[in-house]
């Protein structure tokens, strides 16, 4: 709860443009409303004026497909009727794939890993959440200590999507290697990236991004 918190007050405060590898919003920005999830503790909670409204279980992704981890925002919303999205879904605008916040067909998967990466909730819940957080609303997700990077560092592939891969383009940014977007997304470009930065390095490229590579690019788990 202290960090859901610390991040909050980042953000109302625009400390800054970039802290523990999220995103942070502007001062005009700011939000009235914002949503924290946490999903190592398996909670949503919807915030007004800094102050707690209503707090949730959820489901979240397993470990072969995690949830997006970040600083987000609803950006569109629609009623299913029925079916493995409940009755409301809430959209992320999350660059890498289609997520989002929903009610489920699946109760029992509530307070567990179990989803492809979206964040469940009982169909009830999804229904009160719909109708508190309008389009715009940003949401932060945090999957552990350690901002974008989560709770350790995993091997990157080409072709690998995610909060990790987004952490590696934005360090390969900032040194002036990186002019693509950030999208979480290994592609061509990402490569062509570390490529350069690894043989100015000294280093070669081997096709991944291993503890070596993330030891040359400075990233390092700390909070």
């Amino acid at each position: 709860m202290r960090r859901a918190l610390a991040i909050l007050c980042a953000i109302i405060s625009v400390s800054a443009a970039i802290s523990a590898g999220f995103v942070l919003l502007s001062e005009a920005e700011s939000p009235a409303k914002l949503i924290f999830i946490d999903t190592l503790r398996m909670s949503l909670i919807l915030y007004e004026n800094q102050k707690e409204v209503r707090r949730f279980p959820i489901a979240a992704g397993t470990a072969k497909t995690p949830s997006p981890i970040g600083v987000f925002r609803i950006t569109r919303r629609f009623k299913p009727e029925g079916g493995g999205f409940g009755t409301r879904f809430l959209g992320l605008n999350v660059p890498w794939g289609n997520y989002g916040i929903h009610g489920t067909n699946k109760p029992g998967s509530i307070g567990s890993h179990a989803s492809h990466g979206c964040f469940r909730m009982y169909s009830r819940d999804a229904e009160a959440l719909y109708a508190l957080a309008p389009n715009g609303t940003p949401v932060i997700v945090e999957h552990g200590p350690y901002g974008e990077l989560g709770t350790h560092l995993i091997e990157l592939r080409p072709l690998d999507r995610g909060s990790q891969v987004r952490a590696v383009q934005r360090k390969l940014q900032a040194m002036g290697y990186y002019g693509g977007t950030l999208d979480g997304i290994f592609g061509a470009g990402t490569v062509t990236a570390l490529q350069g930065f690894l043989k100015e390095k000294g280093m070669h490229w081997e096709g991944r991004v291993d503890q070596k590579v993330y030891d040359a690019l400075g990233l390092i788990l700390f909070e």
